[in-house]
């Protein structure tokens, strides 16, 4: 045998080691355990998605949805006006041109204490469609990186109403920072009955709203 010959067979040896070594590694990271390395396990594992915490809905039916329905003296354009947030121009659920925000100007609030209202009813009302959109404009726990806050109030950001509130003193202001600040705790959904320390007293139906 020549020289050469000993030097392809060397080299074949070489190539079949790196090729099984390669097999063993591909079925070792993520091989069937079926003996083909190359397709994927029947299952895969994936871990849970972590959730945010959320908002009270009692809070938010009893003393943030009148807020979207008053009628408040604003200015638009420089120009002093009386106008609601759900308003039809604005961000009535039907006809409103502004944004992804929406409000169902009729919908009527729930009885969150009654056993009758399960989460299940509550999600299939108005009032719960309104909670939603409202909490969709909420960065839960930071009222100043809140939409919800900052376009009624014109800071950093264009709001086609114009300017509702004067400074973020004003009352109302002060009802959706205080619900915004105040989530849920961890793990629990927006109907926990931790939502109930948010009035004064811890009664959803008849409490007062807090503030601070």
């Amino acid at each position: 045998m020549t020289g050469q010959h000993h030097a392809r067979l060397r080299k074949a040896f070489h190539v079949l080691t790196g090729a099984l070594i390669l097999v063993a590694g591909l079925s070792a990271c993520g091989g069937s355990g079926s003996g083909d390395p190359f397709t994927n396990p029947p299952l895969v594992a994936n871990s849970p998605g972590g959730g945010g915490q959320s908002l009270s809905f009692a809070y938010f039916q009893r003393c943030v949805n009148p807020i979207f329905l008053q009628a408040l003296p604003i200015t638009l354009n420089g120009v002093p006006t009386t106008n609601s947030c759900s308003n039809s121009g604005c961000h009535a659920n039907a006809t409103g041109t502004g944004g992804a925000f929406r409000i169902i100007p009729a919908a009527q609030p729930l009885d969150v204490t009654l056993p009758a209202n399960t989460p299940d009813v509550i999600r299939a009302s108005d009032m719960y469609k309104n909670f939603y959109s409202a909490q969709g404009e909420a960065v839960v726990n930071d009222p100043t990186q809140s939409l919800l806050i900052n376009k009624p109030l014109v800071r950093n950001v264009l709001h086609g109403g114009g300017l509702i509130f004067a400074s973020d003193q004003d009352p109302h202001i002060k009802l959706m920072e205080y619900w915004i600040s105040h989530p849920m705790p961890a793990g629990q959904d927006e109907f926990s009955t931790a939502g109930y320390n948010l009035f004064t007293p811890a009664d959803p139906v008849n409490g007062v709203c807090n503030t601070n």
